[in-house]
């Protein structure tokens, strides 16, 4: 399993809709990622700042990547795009982390 983490902005003034969105994620995206490999998704918030921190553990990093070019991510983007940083394309603007420290 490849673990990832990103960094991500949101509103301060969209938290409980960022959560809301979250709690009711639509079930075909829910799909989705499954499909791409993905396991134990979470993301975290610092109300302080709006910074979000995500975690997502893959099991294939090109088959990951390919999720941004679905239909229903897509879709999820544009959804989101009011509620956070975005890119142009409406990609949440990411930060990567490098792994430094794990305990197994």
């Amino acid at each position: 399993m490849i673990r990832k983490a990103s960094i991500m902005y949101v509103y301060k003034d969209q938290y409980e809709e960022y959560k809301l969105r979250h709690d009711e994620l639509w079930p075909e995206m829910e799909q989705e990622l499954k499909a791409h490999g993905a396991h134990n998704y979470s993301i975290f918030l610092d109300e302080e700042s709006g910074q979000l921190f995500a975690y997502v553990e893959i099991e294939d990093e090109e088959r990951w990547n390919q999720m941004a070019f679905t239909d229903i991510c897509q879709k999820w983007w544009a959804y989101m795009e009011p509620l956070m940083e975005t890119n142009l394309d409406k990609s949440p603007l990411t930060k990567e982390l490098k792994n430094v420290f794990y305990l197994a």
